[in-house]
């Protein structure tokens, strides 16, 4: 049985599993879980914001060539509430 610090350590980082369909979770590690949890917030570091803005494009040109039709030209507006599953 592993000890928590040791489960930790073996805990990558966070990763984007994208969808057929153009949809995506983010997954999180344990230790980002925690941080969450605990400060409510994550930080990130200037290269791993670049990183993590790298991965966004490219989901975002990814969704583009996956999306059905009508979603790929909806809009999206100020007030326009968004919802998680």
């Amino acid at each position: 049985m592993l000890k928590f610090g040791k489960l930790l350590k073996t805990q990558k980082n966070m990763k984007f599993k994208q969808y057929e369909n153009g949809s995506c979770d983010i997954e999180f590690s344990w230790k980002e879980r925690l941080i969450l949890f605990r400060k409510g917030k994550l930080h990130l570091s200037d290269e791993n914001l670049k990183h993590f803005g790298n991965n966004l494009v490219k989901m975002v040109m990814d969704w583009q060539l996956k999306f059905e039709e009508d979603i790929a030209n909806k809009q999206t507006f100020k007030d326009t509430k968004i919802e998680g599953k």
